[in-house]
């Protein structure tokens, strides 16, 4: 692709937790900055500002993260979806491209309830969702927990973690399926970007 005038900016919205999904975080900003053209800001939702506010507002995509607990987001993250309301009002983040990652202790863990309401979150927004866009891996005998997407999951990036680990490790599988997510992200938003661009009279 041809370089843009300006950079694509991406905001990736996170609640650390117990620091897995914080380090999911990381991965999926290193994959987005991979692109060419991306700015790329990670901001902690529980800690969240008005200049981190004004950063969501100004980005052409954002990416929704959170850990996984009793079937959904954390409380935090559902907090600061709860505040996401005066955007909603006046449709601030209309169409912006916007994604999702979690993780659990669990293999399946329930993650694809989280995934599910970051999908409605950005469909209430008027959003364009991103898919993980990758198959499933370590599915057949020839498989192995070292294949991206190794948990199956479709809608976004899912990550598993052992309940009883206070390290904030992650499985490097998951961290590589996670840059996936970012890159392919910031690759959507740029052909996005450069077709507003030159629709643009």
């Amino acid at each position: 692709m041809t370089a843009l005038t300006d950079p694509v900016h991406i905001s990736i919205a996170c609640h650390g937790g117990r620091g897995h999904t914080a380090r999911l975080g990381e991965a999926v900003r290193t994959g987005a900055s991979r692109a060419p053209d991306s700015k790329v800001t990670l901001i902690r939702v529980d800690r969240i500002t008005d200049e981190d506010w004004q950063l969501l507002d100004d980005a052409h995509a954002i990416v929704f993260g959170a850990p996984t607990y009793m079937g959904t987001a954390s409380a935090a993250f559902h907090t600061f979806a709860e505040a996401s309301a005066r955007r909603w009002l006046t449709r601030r983040w209309q169409d912006k491209v916007a994604a999702g990652f979690t993780n659990s202790g669990s293999m399946a863990g329930d993650k694809a309830g989280t995934l599910g309401y970051f999908a409605a979150l950005a469909a209430q927004h008027g959003m364009l969702w991103v898919s993980l866009g990758l198959a499933s891996g370590w599915n057949s005998s020839r498989g192995s927990e070292s294949d991206l997407n190794r948990l199956g999951f479709f809608q976004g990036a899912g990550a598993q973690s052992p309940v009883d680990d206070r390290t904030g490790t992650a499985h490097p599988s998951d961290l590589a399926t996670a840059e996936h997510l970012g890159h392919r992200v910031a690759e959507v938003t740029r052909t996005v970007v450069a077709g507003r661009r030159a629709l643009t009279p």
